[in-house]
């Protein structure tokens, strides 16, 4: 059997290995014989223009901020895509890769890689979120930025070989947005790989109160922290309730605001803000927290996407309460409690019915756990990740 190629993985909104999904695909496809090179951002402490780590070689670019409203989202994306190009080129001629694996948001990837099917190099679309529906929540619909965002998808499409689907919705999206052929398309689920080892709780975390209440991811926009924050007051505050610690890891645009939201409402004895959480400390979060939040407001956007956190609640075993997302809903099914609409006080409700049920929390937590290992788990998605490839080097 013939060596496998080079491939070059670009991803732009996070650094590896940072980017879960994005480290594990370049692990896995590592495994599996490639040779891998992964070009990202220089961003939330990883700035090293260029290392090697498990036999991976990684090059990061600079960027502007993250974007906050259409200048900086002009900005952040033209320095990324500038960064992207002369490392991309760079990496062709040192390690001559015959693929492409474009990671999504945003959909304007296409600009680095499409000059390289010149030569022959083969693209997959990699589609984490759907990037009209993301614009959208973020800064609202129409307008000429909002049409040129749509053009985008369209072409990212166009140049795609193969594109990788997170879920049904994302799909769907490929087949009649992207009119791609079925056969082109393969649904790579994001799943967290789930450590072999046993991971102890942290009862630090609580701060010696019985309960404690987790959030993991960004904190942006769309993600709608803030109404967790809103519960949160009302929990302490308006309820009286001092026996519930919270712990929201994780950082992004609005994470200075939703600190300072937390700080008015006084509640820094009640609410931690660690910043992003490396696995040691995520993992013993995780183990430790009595339930997990999922508070992004229902919109198209987050209806299509699979949250990490929901997964990363699942894996180890815990209930969570959420918004009534649709993709959301078909990961976790039975093991989270799901409140309509996007109101603050029910979120809070939620959060204080699952704490005040011990049996229910502890039958939804192995209810998710069992999916997550049984349908849900990284080995499938491994193993449509090796078929993706093998159709798009065919």
């Amino acid at each position: 059997m013939s060596p496998k190629p080079a491939i070059l993985i670009i991803v732009e909104n996070l650094p590896v290995p940072l980017d879960r999904r994005v480290w594990q695909e370049a692990c896995a496809l590592r495994d599996i014989g490639y040779e891998v090179v992964v070009i990202c951002p220089q961003m939330k402490g990883y700035i090293l223009p260029a290392e090697t780590l498990e036999g991976i070689q990684i090059y990061r670019h600079k960027i502007s901020v993250e974007a906050r409203g259409t200048v900086g989202f002009f900005l952040e994306y033209t320095s990324a895509i500038w960064g992207e190009t002369v490392l991309a080129w760079r990496a062709f001629w040192r390690h001559r890769f015959k693929l492409i694996h474009l990671c999504n948001p945003p959909d304007i990837l296409f600009l680095v890689a499409w000059p390289f099917k010149l030569f022959g190099v083969r693209v997959i679309f990699d589609v984490h979120d759907l990037w009209p529906e993301m614009f959208e929540a973020k800064f609202k619909k129409g307008g000429l930025l909002h049409g040129a965002v749509k053009l985008a998808q369209r072409l990212t499409y166009a140049c795609a070989d193969v594109v990788l689907a997170t879920n049904q919705t994302n799909r769907l999206a490929a087949l009649q947005n992207g009119k791609k052929n079925s056969e082109d398309v393969f649904l790579v689920r994001t799943a967290p790989k789930i450590p072999n080892i046993e991971i102890p709780a942290e009862p630090s975390l609580k701060k010696g109160r019985p309960y404690l209440v987790g959030y993991v991811g960004v904190m942006g926009s769309a993600d709608g922290v803030h109404y967790l924050i809103e519960a949160i007051n009302h929990i302490v505050n308006t309820l009286g309730r001092r026996d519930v610690q919270f712990l929201l890891m994780g950082n992004g645009p609005e994470f200075d605001s939703l600190v300072a939201l937390r700080d008015q409402y006084n509640l820094q004895n009640y609410v931690d803000f660690p910043g992003w959480a490396l696995n040691d400390y995520l993992f013993k979060a995780l183990k430790t927290i009595d339930i997990g939040v999922t508070c992004d407001p229902p919109n198209p956007y987050n209806h299509s996407c699979t949250m990490n956190k929901v997964l990363e609640y699942m894996a180890f075993g815990k209930p969570q309460v959420m918004f009534d997302l649709v993709e959301s809903r078909a990961s976790a099914e039975e093991a989270a409690l799901y409140i309509p609409g996007e109101s603050s006080l029910r979120l809070a409700d939620g959060i204080l019915e699952l704490l005040d049920d011990p049996v229910r929390r502890e039958k939804m937590g192995q209810i998710g756990a069992s999916r997550l290992h049984s349908e849900l788990n990284w080995e499938r998605s491994v193993a449509e990740l090796e078929r993706a490839y093998a159709r798009a080097l065919r």
